[in-house]
């Protein structure tokens, strides 16, 4: 059921791992920060302001800025810093929904007695979230989710804009179809030489027509979004069917023992993110981007759901091993893997003590070491004596 008025906010924190580095140093601040060494993992608005992006390599990104400060990632750190500002959402309203570490989607509708309007509940939220936690927020307020998400991204830097019903369509319609929820380089590629720029110029076909442009699916999304017709509610019930990370290579050749460092990086975070929620799985999925840009999806499936992070990081493994003679070829600029068919621990069936046998006990006792001593404490054999620049940035797992 559609709302009659700007009852959604979108807040999503700002140049987020820049950001609180610039807040912990003093020092950085006002000045390009770039964190990731071998990968940009986050630029300062700074360093966006010279044309460095996320995912770009770290020489391509000193060439733009050679003045910029490069720092290690801080996992730790930031995802802190995700849950003090998750606890302020959280405290303005029960209807969170949670996008990423440093967005979220806010159902304010119900608080107009309490709080005041949804203008003035986003003024507060962004003011608690600067004096609390130090660091800048931009909000969207509009009917849609949607609509909420463009306009934060258009009030950024450090903004807060509403888009009230009446004028919905003079906000979307003139926007570049990149702004749509979707749409990548590929789509806008395809867009663009078909003669639509605009969203309203996508607005302007009919569905069929942008079905059989775009695909079914994509295309009865983009124009249904292009056509403000987006009715989906803030959800805070969700549980997720899969929880992902990926990690941007930049362009220079990576040899297969690198990308299973990479990749045990990311089976190891994921895993452990299971068993901290009593999940298990059933299905791994690589996926990888090469150096055409063209991308892949592989996966394989286990007959019993499991935690185990041996048992996940042999299938994600095999996986690579079948792709590798593909990325020796073209090359590869981005490596992810994807845990799916997601369930409960306490109803998977048991597995047999002799099917990777200590492996659940070695997991319980490097996730109570981490749990105490903090991610980093302990690493895997193959991790060891790398640079910081190689820690793998985790998507949360509400992406």
């Amino acid at each position: 059921m559609m709302r009659d008025e700007a009852t959604v906010l979108h807040a999503d924190l700002d140049a987020f791992y820049a950001s609180v580095e610039q807040r912990d140093s003093p020092g950085l601040r006002g000045r390009p920060v770039i964190v990731g060494g071998g990968v940009v993992l986050a630029a300062s608005y700074e360093a966006k302001a010279r044309g460095v992006r996320t995912a770009m390599g770290g020489r391509q990104a000193r060439e733009l800025c050679p003045d910029a400060v490069v720092v290690p990632p801080r996992m730790d750190v930031y995802s802190q810093a995700s849950r003090d500002v998750f606890a302020i959402f959280r405290d303005t309203t029960p209807l969170v929904e949670g996008v990423s570490i440093d967005e979220a989607f806010l159902e304010v509708g119900g608080l107009r007695r309490l709080a005041g309007s949804p203008e003035q509940v986003a003024v507060r939220l962004r003011e608690r979230v600067r004096d609390e936690v130090g660091l800048a927020i931009s909000v969207g307020v509009a009917r849609t989710k949607f609509l909420a998400k463009v306009a934060s991204a258009v009030s950024k830097p450090d903004g807060l804009l509403v888009v009230e019903p009446e004028r919905e369509h003079s906000f979307l319609l003139p926007l570049p179809v990149e702004r749509l929820w979707g749409v990548g380089a590929a789509t806008a590629q395809k867009l663009h030489g078909l003669g639509i720029h605009t969203v309203g110029e996508l607005a302007e076909l009919e569905e069929a027509a942008a079905e059989r442009l775009l695909g079914k699916a994509s295309g009865a999304h983009l124009h249904a979004l292009a056509r403000l017709r987006d009715p989906r509610p803030v959800d805070t019930a969700r549980r997720r069917g899969s929880i992902g990370s990926q990690r941007a290579l930049g362009t220079r050749p990576r040899s297969p023992e690198e990308l299973d460092i990479i990749m045990t990086q990311i089976v190891d975070g994921l895993a452990r993110r299971l068993r901290e929620r009593d999940r298990v799985c059933r299905t791994v999925v690589l996926r990888l981007r090469f150096g055409d840009f063209a991308k892949a999806t592989r996966s394989r499936s286990l007959r019993t759901s499991t935690g185990r992070t041996s048992v996940l990081l042999a299938l994600a493994r095999a996986l690579l091993d079948a792709a590798q003679p593909e990325i020796a070829e073209r090359g590869i600029t981005l490596i992810g893997i994807s845990l799916s068919q997601l369930g409960s621990a306490d109803r998977a069936p048991a597995e047999l003590p002799f099917d990777d046998e200590g492996g659940e006990r070695l997991d319980s006792v490097l996730d109570a070491v981490r749990e105490r001593f903090g991610s980093t404490s302990l690493s895997r054999a193959t991790q060891v004596g790398r640079d910081a620049g190689w820690s793998t940035p985790v998507l949360p797992e509400h992406e």
